[in-house]
């Protein structure tokens, strides 16, 4: 599944599930424009992708500022001459149940989450449809599918990007690009090592494969659906959650 001369966008790569993609695809020959909110963050993972061999080039970004984005994919297209691939990773959590959600709370949730994957979509579609080519992989979730308690904008922007996913895929087939998400379950990250050992056990009873699953585990499914092997799937969920949802 090489991914030599291709060109990838991964947002929100800074840590966790968009480090290890943003790894994973440079591994296999992408260079990448690593996204983060902040400098540091998205320079730091540049950099392990050049120590490591890799091309890369880090932009700070907020998905959500149209203009931002514009500036983003206007500065791949300008150190590396095309993009190939988009993976939306972006993503914000703000929690609450919903009789004590803040307004202010949902639509950041929403802005980020699910217009932020809206802006960079229609960005990249626009090199993509021209060329005639392209990935897209949407990083959803298991509780956009099922919902959770307590995480009604986050559910709701998770959500979102399926349908989102599976309505640009229909516009977007006939320019061989695919679109498709992938959806992970409970994921080992810095926020789940904090979590007790009671409460870790409680969530691993949930999934039949009886253990969190690795931010490698997400990264692989992501180079599946952008490589080659992958050419005639399109509009396609992919659920990587241990059978926690089936």
């Amino acid at each position: 599944m090489s991914l030599n001369g291709q060109v990838a966008v991964v947002t929100g790569a800074s840590r966790g599930i968009g480090r290890a993609i943003a790894m994973k695809l440079a591994a296999d020959g992408a260079a990448v424009v690593v996204t983060a909110t902040s400098e540091a963050g998205a320079t730091k993972t540049a950099d392990e992708i050049v120590a490591a061999g890799g091309k890369a080039l880090a932009v700070k970004v907020d998905v959500s500022v149209v203009a931002e984005v514009e500036g983003l994919f206007k500065q791949a297209v300008e150190a590396f001459g095309k993009v190939d691939i988009l993976v939306n990773n972006a993503g914000i959590t703000k929690d609450g149940l919903l009789l004590r959600m803040k307004e202010e709370d949902w639509d950041a949730v929403l802005d980020v989450n699910l217009k932020g994957c809206f802006n960079c979509t229609r960005e990249a579609a626009k090199l993509m449809s021209k060329a005639r080519y392209g990935r897209i992989v949407n990083v959803s979730s298991v509780v956009g599918e099922m919902g959770n308690p307590g995480q009604a904008n986050y559910c709701a922007s998770k959500a979102g990007m399926i349908g989102l996913t599976k309505s640009v895929a229909k516009e977007l087939a006939r320019r061989n690009v695919t679109v498709n998400a992938v959806t992970p379950g409970f994921i080992e990250t810095d926020m789940t090592a904090e979590l007790s050992e009671k409460t870790r056990e409680a969530l691993q009873e949930q999934i039949p494969m009886g253990r969190l699953g690795s931010s490698d585990d997400i990264a692989g499914a992501v180079l599946f659906l952008v490589s080659d092997a992958a050419a005639y799937v399109t509009g396609h969920v992919l659920s990587v959650n241990g059978g926690m949802y089936m």
